[in-house]
């Protein structure tokens, strides 16, 4: 059964597009069969991967409103072994429309429990907000990868973030939990990058990711194309982190579902 996983964070900028599509292609590139969910309605993750947002017939905000079937939504093989629910700024306007909708925080969970099976991950790329759009992919998630910027207000709404993923945990999703912290945008000619690193490492509780993602021209670049870092350039340096961290996230999962019983 495939692992559902939030990507959030509510500060903008910190890598989380970066990161859903590049550690799906990773992950993918290691035979993994992934879904990718876009939750933002800027519906970056969609054109990064190269899929004309506005021309989408169907995406998470007909999804959400029951305009269509969640196997309606799944655009195939986007790129190889990953598979796409796409969004556009339609989705702006699904958190009113949905307003006196009973059981509104399920929706995307229970849409997505038909999918469980046919993937190894289903990953969620969230807004940079607490909504409800992100409470819906929380309520659906098996787990939470936070990605903080190497910055000096890192920690900044860190704590927030962790009270809301509790809260809905009581409330909503008794399973949530956090996947982990992975660090982006690390520039190693800065001793700043490196003292946040520290900082994270010593005073947060949660499991933190040994990969870190560096500063990147190809990242950058990369969207623009509509492909991956991994695709676009293999031998770059944030495509050799992405692997990393895919390797990383992949035993940490095999690891943890064996434990479990449930391989």
């Amino acid at each position: 059964m495939g692992k559902i996983i939030a990507i959030a964070n509510q500060k903008g900028g910190v890598g989380k597009t970066t990161t859903a599509i590049n550690l799906s292609a990773a992950l993918a590139d290691r035979g993994r069969k992934v879904l990718l969910i876009d939750i933002d309605p800027q519906g970056n993750t969609t054109s990064g991967l190269g899929v004309d947002k506005n021309s989408l017939e169907n995406t998470v905000y007909e999804l959400l409103l029951d305009d269509c079937s969640v196997m309606e939504a799944v655009q195939r093989s986007v790129i190889p072994g990953i598979d796409l629910i796409g969004s556009n700024i339609n989705l702006s306007a699904a958190e009113i429309e949905l307003i006196g909708i009973n059981r509104k925080e399920y929706i995307l969970r229970d849409a997505l429990d038909y999918l469980r099976e046919d993937y190894d991950y289903l990953f969620l790329d969230c807004p940079p907000s607490l909504n409800l759009l992100t409470v819906n992919a929380m309520t659906a998630a098996d787990s939470v990868l936070v990605p903080i910027q190497c910055e000096y207000y890192a920690l900044e709404g860190l704590s927030q973030l962790i009270h809301t993923i509790n809260l809905v945990r009581e409330r909503l999703n008794p399973r949530l939990d956090v996947e982990g912290i992975v660090f982006t945008m690390f520039d190693a000619r800065t001793n700043l990058s490196a003292q946040v690193v520290e900082n994270v490492r010593t005073h947060v509780q949660q499991h933190v990711y040994e990969t870190v993602i560096p500063r990147s021209v190809r990242l950058a670049e990369a969207p623009g194309y509509g492909e991956s870092v991994i695709s676009y350039d293999p031998r770059s340096a944030g495509a050799l982190a992405y692997r990393a961290l895919a390797e990383e996230v992949d035993t940490r999962c095999q690891t943890m579902k064996e434990q479990s019983g449930m391989v």
